[in-house]
Order: C-alpha cells, then structure tokens, then sequence
C-alpha cells in the first residue's frame, strides 16, 4: 500500500539527571524501518550506556539481517554488568515494519505496546519465547493507513507515584489518552510530544524516571510545495512555476520577488492581506491557485523559530508557537509540522541586496541559512525533504 511512516519520539531526563537512560534508534532498509525503544537499568550515564549500547546493537543487526534470536544473544552477551547489583540489563522494544505494511514486534519487559486503529486501542495478538535467558513476546501482522503504534518506557507508566497520583499512571489510562489524542492530532510528532507532556504534568515538571514516548503513524502522504526567492536566472522563472503547478499537495510561495514572479506567470492578481495584522510578521497575500503566500526571510525566520520551540518544549505551554495564531509563520509552521510528510523546497540562488545589510539582525543575513535550518529541522522531525536549487 501507499503510505509514508510518520515517527516521532520525544523524552524527559530524570529530575537531576543530565542524561537519559533511554535511547530511540531508527534505521532504514531497503524495504524496512526499525525502530528500536531501549531502557536502561537505573538511571545516569550507566543507564544511557546500557540503553545506547541495546538500542545501537538491536538497530544494526536487524538491519544488517540477523535474526532476531541472534540479536538478543548478542545484547544479553555485550552489556557490562553492575558490580553492585550483578545484574547487565536493558528492557526494550523493537518494531520493524515493511513497504507492504506487515509489522513485526519484540517487546522485553518494556510497558505492553499501545496499537490503535480507528481511534481505539486494540488488543494484539503475542508469542511468548525465552531467548538466553531472556522472555520476550513476538507480535506480527498487517498495518493500515492511520494506524498509530507507540512505544513507551516505564517512566510513562510511573508518571505521578508518590506525587499528583498515587499508584501512578496506569496503562489502561495511557491507553485511553493515547486514544483522544490519535483522534484529534494528525502528526506522530503532536502525539509523541502530547503524552510526553502529559507525563511531565503529572511529575510536576520534577520527573521520577526517564520518560520516552515513539510514536508511529500510518500516513496518507501529504506533499507541501515551497518555492521561495527568484532564481539566479530569470529565464527559469517560468519553469519554476510550472513546477511548483504541476506538483501535487499544497503550494506555498515565501518572498515578494517571488510572489510578483508567481503572480506575472500565473496572470493571477497578487493581493494583501489585511484582515488579520502582526507588529512581528509581515502580513501574508493571496494568489489564485496557491495555498499560502508570505513575505519571504521574515516570515521562513519566524516559522523556523516556532518550530525549533515545539520541537524543544516539554511543558505544552508554547511562548512563541501557537497554533492558533494567523500570521504568516504560524500558518507555515503549523502546516509544516502537522500537514506535511514531504516537502519539495524550490530555492532561488538570486541575490537579494537587502540581505546582505550589515545593520540587519545576524537571523535575517542570508536566505540559504534560514532555508539550511528549516531542512535541518524538517529532516528531525522526520519529513522527506527534497531541495531543488534554481
């Protein structure tokens, strides 16, 4: 079938800690992403070491083709052991699924994987096996488009003992939380980083465990189209927007040389919009056939700045990023973190002198470094990225 991954995982360090004891590793195969959740025993650099060391050996030898009897020996005959409690440990996930849809999962004393299709959560069918020591339950069969699979380590479980709850959360109640918010949110980012934030609230902001939450999603690819700046040469201004018409999925336009451009080649008046005004983002236009048209610099500066802040808040209570908000960049963010999975970005290489102002703050310098951060930011959250230079 026809469907893009959609992944996403977020964390919280125990209160105190400066590392994690969690660690998510994602690899790719030809027909394949795996996508590993491992747990460290206890917490601190041990744990990380424990958890990175898991997650690295299960990510490559899966990848690579061994099987899984063979991976789990090796991760029970690598890690180092504790002195003190004589034990090497690490709980983990792994989930493996291919182009055709069929997902394959091993879990190892990690929290029951959460599966949810048609909003609700259901229940899958496992194999118990005892690999060296080790019981892990075996799990396979058939995706379909919106389907959501999260994984999670215990902190989320525990989130609110001895504090905002007293036996903490359980899984039923993760359960029916993961269930409204698959039902109102369209990204594996917005849920991943919702539970996380969840936990958080229930810690007190003070976390008693790592915490992680991966998320996958079975989307519909939604393609976002974005040209911005002239080209170097103007004879390709005609091929550009051509391309950017024939492209499926929405169509943006950021910059006025670009949108003049757009709207000369498309005989499609370019028109103001003055509804809705912002003292911090130039207001946005309209032109009969694209979806969105901003100012360019500005606008892509302010849209990376919001995206770097949901990407890095775990409170929920955004400063900058708010989703409801009608300027410029934050339609762009929005649609860039939640109604996108592949974004073609044609970018100008004309020089615009205004840029190269030295009286400019250091943010509005150069067009290709807003645009190098917004890739960078775009490929983190998972998005096909695809840079077309003109």
């Amino acid at each position: 079938m026809s469907f893009f991954i959609d992944i996403s995982y977020d964390s919280l360090n125990k209160y105190g800690e400066e590392l994690c004891g969690d660690k998510v590793e994602v690899a790719h195969t030809d027909d394949s992403v795996i996508i590993v959740l491992a747990d460290g025993l206890g917490s601190g650099v041990k744990a990380n070491i424990l958890s990175t060391l898991t997650s690295k050996i299960a990510a490559t030898m899966l990848k690579e083709g061994s099987t899984i009897y063979e991976t789990v020996d090796t991760i029970v005959n690598t890690l180092p052991e504790c002195k003190v409690r004589k034990l090497a440990y690490s709980t983990f996930t792994i989930v493996k699924i291919y182009k055709n849809g069929k997902v394959y999962i091993v879990e190892c004393d990690n929290p029951p994987i959460f599966f949810i299709r048609g909003n609700k959560i259901l229940d899958i069918k496992k194999i118990d096996k005892n690999i060296n020591g080790k019981l892990i339950k075996e799990s396979e069969f058939m995706l379909e488009k919106n389907d959501v699979l999260t994984i999670v380590s215990d902190g989320v479980i525990h989130a609110g003992i001895g504090g905002v709850l007293n036996l903490g959360w359980q899984w039923e109640n993760v359960a029916e939380y993961l269930e409204r918010l698959s039902k109102d949110l369209r990204s594996a980012k917005n849920i991943s980083k919702g539970l996380v934030n969840a936990c958080n609230n229930l810690y007190a902001n003070k976390p008693g465990d790592d915490t992680t939450v991966a998320t996958i999603k079975i989307r519909e690819p939604e393609i976002v189209n974005i040209f911005t700046g002239p080209p170097k040469d103007p004879e390709k201004d005609k091929y550009v927007i051509e391309e950017l018409m024939k492209s499926q999925g929405k169509r943006i336009v950021c910059g006025g040389t670009a949108a003049k451009i757009a709207s000369r080649e498309l005989k499609e008046e370019l028109i103001t919009d003055i509804e809705y005004i912002d003292k911090e983002v130039p207001p946005t236009a309209h032109i009969k056939g694209i979806d969105l048209v901003t100012e360019g610099v500005l606008t892509l500066s302010k849209a990376v700045e919001k995206i770097k802040e949901f990407m890095d808040s775990c409170s929920g209570e955004y400063t900058v990023y708010n989703p409801e908000k009608k300027d410029g960049a934050s339609i762009l963010a929005k649609i860039l973190i939640e109604e996108c999975t592949h974004i073609n970005l044609w970018v100008g290489k004309a020089v615009n002198p205004a840029h190269q102002n030295p009286d400019l703050p250091i943010d509005l310098s150069i067009k290709l470094k807003v645009v190098g951060q917004l890739v960078e930011l775009m490929r983190k959250l998972g998005k096909n990225v695809k840079l077309i230079n003109v």
